[in-house]
């Protein structure tokens, strides 16, 4: 049976609960993954998300920062989560659907603004994060599985809006890059939206910073959908809902979405 998985950044799940709703009512994926959710569980609009038939929920939430959710219209079973590089951050958290498909939704740290460890903690905690990833992956070797997220690594030269620009900001250093890439390949990890996608400039994550953020189009390509090799060819019609990036008090990403026939 096919089934449409989207991955969005809401950057505030109670500030933008509407935004949500109307993705839920205008694309009306099977499941809806969020990142940046900044509620504790208790305190997320989940009743309003119920009445449009998201009746299914496995999230993880932390107050003021961080958060995940696994939003769905079908029936799915919390499978727990993993505290990589010990930072006590609500950032992954996994769930089955009854066709045996596991989600993981990840929200990887952003890292800071300088691309060094040695200066910036919030560097170093990245590369751990991912490294530790990578082990996970590398010893559990997930199968059936789909990865999504803001995963914060823009890993290609046309996920940037000019490669040779970011080299050296983070997000797309060359260290980030290789990272993501042992993660990618530890999983047994496709690339969906580019498997799908696969030439041209395509970003999902535009700043806030931009005056003209469309015009400008300096964006990049920081949330991911992947899927194990097993099931990665039956992934089709990946998008990214660029529009959304416009609506009113937008979160500073867009949602990405890809249908699966299994």
């Amino acid at each position: 049976m096919p089934f449409t998985l989207a991955t969005w950044n809401i950057n505030s799940v109670r500030l933008r609960a509407a935004l949500v709703q109307q993705l839920m009512t205008e694309e009306a994926p099977d499941v809806l993954c969020l990142q940046e959710c900044k509620s504790p569980l208790e305190l997320m609009p989940l009743e309003g998300f119920a009445t449009l038939g998201y009746t299914h929920v496995v999230a993880r939430g932390q107050k003021g920062y961080n958060g995940v959710a696994i939003l769905s219209k079908l029936p799915i079973e919390d499978m727990g989560d993993k505290d990589f590089a010990s930072l006590g951050h609500a950032r992954h958290v996994a769930g089955r659907l009854e066709n045996g498909v596991v989600i993981h939704n990840f929200y990887v740290p952003a890292g800071g603004d300088k691309p060094d460890r040695t200066v910036n903690e919030k560097f170093g905690q990245k590369l751990d994060y991912l490294t530790e990833m990578r082990d996970w992956f590398h010893a559990e070797r997930p199968e059936k599985a789909i990865l999504v997220g803001d995963l914060n690594i823009a890993p290609r030269e046309d996920d940037v809006w000019d490669h040779k620009k970011l080299l050296k900001i983070v997000s797309h250093t060359p260290i980030e890059v290789d990272h993501l890439s042992a993660v990618q390949e530890a999983g047994n990890w496709v690339d969906i939206t580019r498997q799908d996608i696969p030439q041209g400039k395509l970003y999902s994550w535009w700043s806030y910073r931009s005056p003209d953020w469309d015009a400008a189009d300096k964006g990049r390509r920081l949330d991911h959908i992947w899927a194990t090799s097993d099931i990665s060819a039956s992934a089709h019609s990946s998008r990214v809902l660029r529009a959304v990036r416009g609506w009113e008090q937008p979160s500073d990403h867009a949602p990405v979405l890809a249908t699966f026939d299994l």
